[in-house]
This record gives C-alpha cells, structure tokens and sequence, in this order.
C-alpha cells in the first residue's frame, strides 16, 4: 500500500506553505521596520533606566533611614547627645566659610 497523495492535497499543501511564508515574511518585515527597532531600544533603555533609579532610591532611601536612625530614637525622640554635636559642627563650618568669603571681599 502506498502513501500517495492526489494532487489536490499537494496543491493544498503548496497553498498552506505559501500562506505560512507570507505570514513569516510579514512578521520580518515588521520586526526588522526601524520604528519597530527603534521602539524596542527605547523600551530597553527606558527598562534599563528604571532599574538604575530604582536602586538609587533604594539606596539613598536606606542611607537616609540609616541616618535617621543615628539621631532618632525608635520612640521618636531626638538623640541630643547626638544631635547637638553635629549641629555644633556644622554651624562653625557655616561660620568659618562666611568668615573665609568675608576676607576675600575685603
């Protein structure tokens, strides 16, 4: 017993392979168009970005809770033996930097 086929089911399969040809060359041609590169780099891109940021707000997030967490205690009081050093320091830097701008003027 053979398995031949009639040449109506060959000429369907040459029909079928055509259409499924047309469909892939159409699906190239799609994904090669340059808006269609262009878009998909920017979605990388875009992608790529949005990760960056997001570690960076997770990292200065975890920065400023760390912090935080120096100079307050966990029921929410100010740590004034911390505090009040810190503040100290940083107000005679401002002064001597007003004091350093002063006696370039002069």
């Amino acid at each position: 017993m053979s398995d031949a086929r009639t040449p109506a089911q060959i000429e369907a399969d040459i029909v079928r392979r055509r259409e499924q040809l047309a469909e892939t060359l159409d699906e190239i041609g799609v994904r090669m168009h340059p808006k269609t590169i262009i878009g998909d780099a920017k979605a990388r891109v875009a992608s790529t970005v949005d990760q960056t940021a997001g570690r960076a707000f997770v990292a200065a997030n975890r920065v400023v809770t760390d912090v935080k967490n120096r100079f307050v205690h966990p029921d929410g009081a100010p740590r004034l033996e911390r505090a009040v050093p810190v503040a100290l320091a940083v107000v005679g830097m401002a002064g001597l930097l007003v004091l350093a701008v002063r006696k370039r003027k002069a």
